[in-house]
């Protein structure tokens, strides 16, 4: 019987360590330069005419918007899945639809100053089809506060 338990035992050891790599998907792997062997060459590129903007100054309250114009260079269509502000205060308008290769499009990103005061720098994050997946838009601003008579 001792015997027995101990073969069992050496056999489920033996199997815990088996360190082969047959049979794992590299399509799991979300890094497809290395994963699959495809080239950014293959994929989309997202390019910017800027990735920073300033407003120069501006008064408390003021809502303002500037357009981060892009183009897709790569060899595939472009589809931007996400665009998020760093808060509240930042609020992006991407395409919608894939943008094919060759053609451009717009970030729009509207801020407002309500409640803000000195000098902000809010980004934009946006998450696409490229490698890499996410690309940074940051705008700034002097804000400055009118005092009002009492």
């Amino acid at each position: 019987m001792k015997k027995v338990l101990a073969i069992i035992s050496i056999v489920l050891l033996s199997a815990c360590s088996n360190t082969e790599s047959d049979g794992i998907n590299t399509d799991l792997v979300n890094n497809s330069a290395s994963a699959n062997g495809k080239t950014t060459s293959d994929l989309p590129e997202i390019t910017f005419e800027e990735m920073e903007y300033d407003f120069g100054k501006m008064t408390q309250g003021e809502r303002v918007s500037h357009d981060f114009n892009f183009k897709n260079t790569g060899n595939k269509n472009l589809v931007i899945s996400s665009a998020s502000g760093s808060c509240g205060c930042t609020i992006p308008k991407w395409p919608q639809e894939p943008v094919k290769k060759g053609t451009g499009g717009k970030i729009n990103v509207v801020f407002n100053s309500e409640g803000k005061s000195g000098f902000v720098e809010k980004t934009v994050t946006i998450v696409t089809n490229c490698e890499p997946a996410t690309r940074i838009l940051k705008i700034k601003a002097e804000i400055i506060v009118i005092e009002t008579a009492k």
